[in-house]
C-alpha cells in the first residue's frame, strides 16, 4: 500500500514538470481580435443600431363611468364695490357713434338756461336738478334749439357756517337731451341768477366783516345811550354827582366791542342760498359733445 502511494506521488510530480515545460505551453492566437478592431469601430456600434420601435401611449384603464377627481375651486379675492363717480354719467348711446362722422359741439360753448326748480343749500350731495335752454345756439351743421334739457348733479353743499361763511352748492352738468337724444356732457355753471360764478361754486354772502361792523355798531350805540343818560342826570342837582358814571361805562363797553369785534364776529353766520325756479343760469361745456 505504501508503494502505491509513493508511485502516485512520483507520477503526479512528473506530470506537473511536463506541463510546465515551454514545449507544452498554449499559444493563443489574438490576430483575429486585432483584425475585428481595425475593421469595426466599437464607439460607433451604438449609433449604427436600429432605433427601437415606438410603443403606443398607455391607455387609461380606469372605468369609463368613474368621474374624474375634482379639485376644489380657489376662492376669488373679494374686491369692494367701486363708488359711483358723482358728475360722471354714461349712457348706452354714447358709444354708438363715430366721431369722424358725428356732429361736434365744441367745448367752451355756452348755453343760457333757466332752472326748473328751486336751487338752495338745502340740497344734499347727489341730488339732481334740471335746466331748460331759453336761447338757441348755432354750431357747424347743427343748431341747438331752445327747450333743450340739461341735468346737473349736486357735488357738494353745506348750510351757512360760523366765521361768517355762507352756504355753498356746487353743480356739475352731466347730461343733455336734444331731439330725443340724451348725451353725456361735462359742463359747469358760470352764471347763477345773472351773477358770475367762480370755480363752479355758488356761495352765500360771507358775513364775517359784516359781523365785525355790527359788533362795533353795538358798542357805539351803547355808548350813545349812556351819553344821553349822563345828560339827563346832569340836569338834576342830585344826579349831577353820578352823571359821569354812565358815560364812563359806555366808553368801556365801546372799547371792548371795538377791540374784540374780530373775535366776536366768528359767531356770525353767512348768507343763505335760495335761487327760485325760473332763474337764469349759464352753462359752459368743458369737453366736446358729439351728436349723430
Amino acid at each position: 500500500m505504501k508503494y502505491t502511494f509513493l508511485q502516485k506521488s512520483i507520477s503526479s510530480a512528473i506530470a506537473l514538470l511536463i506541463c510546465a515545460m515551454p514545449a507544452f505551453a498554449l499559444d493563443l492566437d489574438t490576430s483575429v481580435d486585432d483584425e475585428i478592431r481595425r475593421t469595426y469601430d466599437p464607439s460607433k456600434l451604438e449609433q449604427s443600431l436600429p432605433s427601437l420601435p415606438k410603443t403606443a401611449p398607455s391607455q387609461n384603464t380606469s372605468p369609463k363611468n368613474m368621474p374624474a377627481p375634482q379639485t376644489p375651486p380657489k376662492s376669488l379675492p373679494v374686491t369692494p364695490d367701486a363708488k359711483p363717480q358723482i358728475g360722471v354719467k354714461k349712457f348706452q348711446n354714447d358709444f354708438k357713434y363715430d366721431k369722424s362722422t358725428a356732429i361736434r359741439i365744441k367745448k367752451g360753448t355756452k348755453f343760457r338756461v333757466k332752472s326748473n326748480s328751486v336751487i338752495s343749500d338745502y340740497l344734499k350731495e347727489g341730488a339732481r336738478v334740471s335746466f331748460t335752454s331759453v336761447k338757441p345756439v348755432t354750431q357747424r351743421y347743427v343748431t341747438i334749439t331752445e327747450g333743450t334739457r340739461f341735468t346737473a348733479v349736486v357735488k357738494n353743499s353745506h348750510m351757512p357756517q360760523f366765521t361768517g361763511n355762507g352756504g355753498l352748492i356746487v353743480l356739475m352738468v352731466d347730461s343733455m337731451t336734444f331731439n330725443g337724444q340724451t348725451r353725456s356732457v361735462h359742463a359747469k355753471i358760470t352764471k347763477a341768477n345773472l351773477k358770475k360764478i367762480f370755480f363752479n361754486n355758488i356761495k352765500g354772502k360771507r358775513a364775517y366783516w359784516k359781523g365785525v361792523a355790527k359788533q362795533i355798531d353795538k358798542g357805539e350805540n351803547f355808548y350813545k345811550k349812556t351819553r344821553r343818560t349822563s345828560r339827563k342826570l346832569a340836569d338834576n342837582p342830585v344826579g349831577i354827582l353820578i352823571s359821569p358814571i354812565p358815560t364812563i361805562t359806555g366808553i368801556l363797553v365801546y372799547a371792548v366791542n371795538f377791540a374784540g369785534s374780530p373775535l366776536f364776529a366768528i359767531w356770525y353766520k353767512g348768507g343763505r342760498i335760495s335761487i327760485p325756479a325760473g332763474s337764469e343760469f349759464e352753462i359752459k361745456l368743458l369737453e366736446d359733445v358729439y351728436l349723430y
